[in-house]
């Protein structure tokens, strides 16, 4: 970390997508934020993520107004996790702030964040202590969900943690260089290493509009993170056969016990109708699981870009146009 004299510069990277309704108050307290904080440079990297109401146009009309905001706006939705890529691509901060348009995310933390990285901590994640506004089942779901990614992963992935966080320069430039499609960001984060850290925090009810992660897309970012991070379903495929052929053996077994010892021998369709369905289902389940990471592996061989940006405001030739970026990006313009 840079100790000269220059102002650091802190880039807040805030992916949006349908918020028109929350955007203006979530632009006033970043811009606040940033004028609280004179010992640093701002820059506020929105990424619009293929918006369908005014969202686009207001980041546009806020990028007039102050040069601190850039925006990216993609060609399309390609999803929050490879808007928050955009966003950690184009950034040219000592340190990058990940953070959602919602607010349900306090802005003031983020000053504790810097604090913490000043410290000399690489990541200050946020911990949520409290999560009002939430249903029982979202947050029955999410418990669930960081303990069994945990369970299966190599990499421990702390608890109760989202994509809030701050990340400083030398993790950033190993996050530009995973090339991965399937991106889980916080986990990215965890296996990078370096020194990191936790600050706790109440998150927010949201201020407007509603959650962008519906139950489907909830179950598709699930599978994403433990696909990417643990080959531990594929293990369990193996020890699943393995069982089932123990079963079916010691069922052959037993079957010709009967036939040797029993005069009488009724032949039935019960019995193998189960196996049959047995067998079939684990068969099954094997074979879903490996097909997801085929599908993964199709994915990556495809080396399509990431994401196709249409429109960039406040960015100059030289600080959008990295080399991972051009990897990565397709101008639609």
């Amino acid at each position: 970390m840079d100790t000269g004299s220059a102002k650091q510069l802190i880039s807040i990277v805030v992916p949006c997508y349908d918020e028109e309704d929350a955007i203006a108050e979530t632009i006033r307290q970043l811009t606040r934020l940033c004028d609280g904080q004179p010992s640093y440079d701002f820059e506020l990297i929105f990424v619009d993520d293929g918006s369908k109401d005014a969202t686009l146009q207001l980041l546009r009309e806020a990028a007039g107004r102050d040069p601190r905001i850039k925006l990216l706006s993609f060609a399309r939705n390609f999803g929050h996790q490879i808007a928050v890529t955009a966003g950690i691509d184009a950034a040219s901060g000592d340190a990058v702030v990940l953070i959602d348009a919602d607010l349900q995310d306090p802005p003031q933390t983020i000053v504790e964040m810097i604090v913490k990285w000043r410290e000399g901590y690489d990541v200050v994640y946020g911990t949520r202590t409290l999560r009002p506004g939430e249903s029982r089942f979202k947050l029955f779901t999410a418990r669930g969900f960081y303990r069994v990614l945990n369970g299966l992963s190599e990499v421990p992935i702390p608890l109760d943690t989202g994509d809030f966080r701050l990340i400083g320069r030398n993790v950033v430039d190993v996050l530009k260089s995973m090339p991965e499609r399937d991106r889980f960001v916080r986990g990215m984060v965890s296996w990078v290493g370096f020194k990191q850290t936790s600050l706790p925090y109440e998150r927010a009810r949201r201020i407007a509009g509603t959650s962008k992660y519906p139950l489907r897309k909830m179950i598709r970012f699930a599978s994403d993170g433990i696909l990417s991070f643990s080959a531990k379903p594929l293990r369990f495929a193996t020890s699943i056969g393995l069982a089932t052929a123990v079963l079916a053996l010691l069922g052959i077994l037993y079957v010709l016990a009967l036939r040797l010892t029993t005069s009488i021998w009724v032949e039935g369709w019960t019995a193998i109708m189960i196996a049959l369905l047995f067998l079939g289902g684990v068969q099954l389940v094997c074979l879903g699981i490996l097909g997801e990471y085929v599908g993964r592996i199709y994915s990556e061989v495809k080396k399509r870009p990431l994401y196709v940006v249409r429109e960039r405001i406040g960015f100059d030739d030289v600080s959008i146009n990295t080399t991972v970026l051009k990897r990565r990006v397709i101008a639609a313009e």
